[in-house]
């Protein structure tokens, strides 16, 4: 079971009551998974989207999934073996 955590927003933050849940919760899973805390999958469940959407959710912050050189010799490695 979740924790809850309960959070007064200043009246300044202007959202419609029905989106306040949502949009504080997709915030906190790109802060988290940004700093390493959460995986992606992780994130885009907290966010409650798919991996489809989590990765355009990134797209617009400006951020996407970290891949090192090592990440894509493997990838290179394994086209190869297939192909």
């Amino acid at each position: 079971m979740g924790k809850r955590v309960v959070v007064e927003l200043p009246g300044m933050i202007k959202l419609p009551e029905d989106e306040v849940e949502g949009r504080v919760k997709v915030e906190l899973a790109i802060r988290l998974y940004e700093k390493g805390i959460l995986s992606f999958g992780q994130a885009r469940k907290l966010a409650g989207v798919s991996k489809w959407e989590f990765l355009e959710i990134l797209a617009k912050e400006g951020k996407g999934i970290p891949y090192d050189e090592e990440e894509l010799e493997n990838d290179l490695k394994v086209l190869e073996e297939l192909s």
